[in-house]
């Protein structure tokens, strides 16, 4: 079958002066045929060859053959550069002559002319290959990542009620739940996170936080310099105040703010007292 946004194996069936048709046998009807232009017919090609090819639809929405390798195919993601932003939508490089189409509709964030963008490829409802940025239908879950191992991951889109989803190595599907990042993160920022669960059916769980007793440090100097900066010294609350006033103030879980207070006291860098949090 002649599939559209694949590369492919096919058999030159007729040989014309503008290009040679290919089919997936010889016996190809017409209407089982596709055309390969000239300038990219291999010298000395023949009737029963065989030539590997990418089909696309040309400028004029008809189907053709190339032996240029586009920088996306269906079933995979990839980055690729905005050549341009009309009223319809953007138009992405993909390595051939007609840019490919990225509609507004399918857009994570509006993108500008210049930007690289994490894309996959699928064919519309109208028979046309088109590029989306909502990427979860598209990656893998077979990734080698186990808990605690570190990746690199970007954000491809953000769900107010699920969290912040991303593509981990630009292949494998992963998520930054929402406790992780309750604003959610920039669309198309790469960073390092450590996976911290991986579900049954191998999806990712991402945090961009180390190991608990690993952040101690860095939390407590964290409270420690938002207390003499912002409240001279001495905050008006502890660790058993509102968890959303906590995360407002600091940023933390009320979990992680509890654990690098009781850290801080320990080292006798601080004191409790009457619902109040003291540099010593």
């Amino acid at each position: 079958m002649l599939e559209l946004g694949k590369i492919q194996p096919l058999v030159v069936v007729r040989i014309e002066d503008f290009g040679a048709y290919l089919g997936e046998s010889r016996a190809a009807g017409p209407d089982a045929r596709i055309l390969l232009p000239k300038k990219e017919v291999p010298a000395e090609t023949r009737m029963g060859d065989t030539i590997t090819v990418f089909l696309y639809l040309d400028s004029e929405d008809r189907r053709i053959a190339t032996t240029t390798k586009p920088l996306l195919v269906l079933g995979e993601v990839a980055r690729l550069k905005v050549r341009e932003v009309t009223k319809i939508g953007a138009f992405l490089d993909w390595g051939l002559p007609k840019d490919l189409f990225l509609p507004f509709a399918e857009q994570t964030r509006r993108v500008q002319k210049g930007d690289e963008v994490l894309a996959a490829l699928y064919v519309d409802k109208s028979g046309r290959l088109a590029a989306t940025m909502k990427l979860y239908r598209y990656l893998r879950s077979n990734s080698p990542y186990r808990i605690d191992d570190e990746v690199s991951a970007t954000v491809y889109e953000y769900v107010p009620n699920f969290g912040s989803f991303a593509a981990v190595d630009d292949m494998y599907s992963a998520r930054i739940p929402k406790k992780e990042a309750p604003d959610g993160l920039p669309v198309g920022e790469t960073g390092r996170y450590r996976v911290t669960f991986v579900h049954e059916d191998g999806k990712l769980d991402l945090s961009a936080r180390k190991k608990a007793y690993e952040m101690l440090d860095e939390d407590g100097a964290k409270i420690l310099e938002i207390i003499r900066k912002d409240y001279a010294g001495e905050l008006p609350f502890d660790d058993k105040a509102d968890p959303e006033e906590i995360r407002r103030v600091f940023g933390l879980s009320k979990a992680a703010f509890k654990r690098a207070v009781g850290r801080l006291y320990k080292e006798k860098k601080i004191r409790l007292s009457e619902g109040r949090v003291s540099v010593l």
